[in-house]
């Protein structure tokens, strides 16, 4: 992956998601986990495949959800 995109998995996701408040709602299926946060009411998908990387898209798309940039993702990580 470039220098932009982290090369995280889901734990790694969780834990930032984690630090930026939000908690665990459900389990949608068996590989996707949905995150919630109270206070503004955002959420967010995260899926759940083991050790594998998540793909740039993915990322990206979790970022927007949680209304961080990459660069902060990076930073919290």
């Amino acid at each position: 992956m470039t220098s932009v995109f982290p090369d995280v998995n889901s734990k790694q996701i969780v834990k930032v998601v984690g630090q930026l408040g939000f908690e665990f709602v459900r389990q949608s299926g068996s590989s996707h986990a949905i995150y919630r946060r109270t206070s503004d009411n955002k959420r967010t998908t995260i899926p759940i495949h083991g050790r594998k990387s998540l793909k740039r898209k993915t990322i990206k798309s979790i970022c927007k959800d949680i209304g961080i940039t990459l660069e902060k993702m990076k930073d919290l990580l």
